[in-house]
């Protein structure tokens, strides 16, 4: 019986450490000359955010897939903390959860993921 509950236990924390795991934000600098996204924007970096969650008979393991918090708490918080003062060309994905794509939540996963160039805003150059 001692050896079927750390069995529980260990499969327990690999679910656990899964889940931790399923969240991630990467990012990557760019040379402001390689890159345009318009006029007084500098780029500083593309920054990209996903979130992916197991379902298990339409139980989230570890759930809350949105947009919201895939723009607005990742890709955002991300590339304030890189310094930008905007993200500029953002584009999103999300898996449906209605439907037929209800049926995924039977054993499967949903995802969502957000991408977008980090910029600072240049002052205006007067004229002379």
């Amino acid at each position: 019986m001692s050896w079927s509950r750390q069995a529980i236990a260990l499969a327990l924390a690999a679910v656990t450490i899964v889940a931790v795991g399923c969240s991630s934000v990467s990012t990557v600098r760019v040379q402001p000359e390689s890159l345009y996204v318009g006029p007084r924007l500098r780029p500083i970096a593309v920054v990209h955010a996903q979130v992916t969650s197991a379902y298990l008979f339409f139980i989230p393991i570890p759930g809350h897939v949105d947009l919201d918090r895939v723009v607005n708490r990742m890709l955002l918080a991300a590339a304030k903390a890189l310094g930008a003062d905007k993200v500029v060309n953002i584009q999103v994905d999300i898996t449906p959860d209605t439907g037929i794509w209800t049926l995924r939540k039977l054993v499967g996963w949903r995802s969502a993921e957000a991408s977008g160039v980090a910029v600072v805003v240049e002052p205006d150059v007067p004229a002379p």
